[in-house]
């Protein structure tokens, strides 16, 4: 595919470098976003719980801001839960975010996420990007 770029917003060069995947890809007009956590720019990971959810949004912040899109462009969000007690409080961050044009939504239980424990929450989405061509 020729119309194909990786997204890597400042601090996240790691990601792509290191553990070899791209925060985003664009292709055509549209932004698939990898799975977002609850970790700081020195790839640490954020403990409290709501304050894990909070960087989680964040990060996903960047990589769109880095593509040229906001939350608002956000056509659909997965997002993955340690405990889906969890839900509440999930929602009430994300609301922080997604205050209008609201996505699709799917939330699913797993058991761990990036293969250690401690974190709490994953969230990829898909958005869909102005036409280059007309902007």
């Amino acid at each position: 595919m020729s119309d194909r770029e990786a997204i890597i917003p400042p601090g996240m060069e790691a990601v792509y470098q290191d553990i070899r995947y791209a925060p985003a890809v664009r292709a055509g007009n549209t932004l698939y976003i990898s799975g977002q956590i609850g970790r700081d720019e020195q790839m640490q990971l954020v403990e409290d719980k709501e304050a894990q959810f909070v960087q989680t949004f964040e990060n996903l912040g960047k990589v769109l801001a880095a593509a040229g899109a906001s939350f608002d462009d956000v056509v659909d969000v997965t997002s993955f839960h340690t405990d889906m007690r969890d839900l509440p409080l999930y929602m009430k961050v994300r609301d922080r975010y997604f205050t209008r044009n609201f996505p699709a939504w799917t939330a699913i239980g797993a058991a761990q996420l990036c293969g250690q424990p401690g974190y709490f929450l994953e969230v990829k989405a898909t958005a869909v990007l102005p036409d280059r061509r007309t902007s």
